[in-house]
This record gives structure tokens, sequence and C-alpha cells, in this order.
């Protein structure tokens, strides 16, 4: 026999179960979206020196390498 404290445990173990299955899942999705972006981000970097490189030539690209530690 189940006492009504007994089930209402059970209820809200069930529910924080979820809630953090919920958390988790949330934390997965943010780090591929993260994982993406960065990816973009370097392609998008590579793409702006290639561009550089064919309108500017290539002393306009060692220029742009080495301003990159002062960003």
């Amino acid at each position: 026999m189940t006492t009504e404290s007994e089930t209402e445990i059970e209820a809200r173990t069930s529910k924080t179960t979820r809630f953090a299955e919920w958390l988790m899942a949330r934390e997965e999705r943010r780090q591929e979206k993260d994982s993406n972006l960065e990816g973009m981000i370097r392609l998008n970097v590579l793409v702006s020196f290639l561009t550089l490189g064919l309108v500017g030539g290539f002393e306009a690209v060692q220029l742009g390498i080495s301003l990159i530690p002062y960003l």
C-alpha cells in the first residue's frame, strides 16, 4: 500500500527528473549552436583574408596578419 506522501514524493521526483533532463538537452543544443557559430566565424575570417589577398595583394594580407595580435 502506498500512502499519499509516497505518491507525492514520486511525483516530485519525476518532475525534478524531467526538469533535469530538459536542462541537459537545452545545454547540448547550446553547445551545438556555439560550435556551429565558431565554425562560421573561422570561415568568415578565411574568406575575408582571401578577399583581401585578391584585392590588395600579398602585402595587404601580411599587414592584416601582423595586426591580429592588436585586436
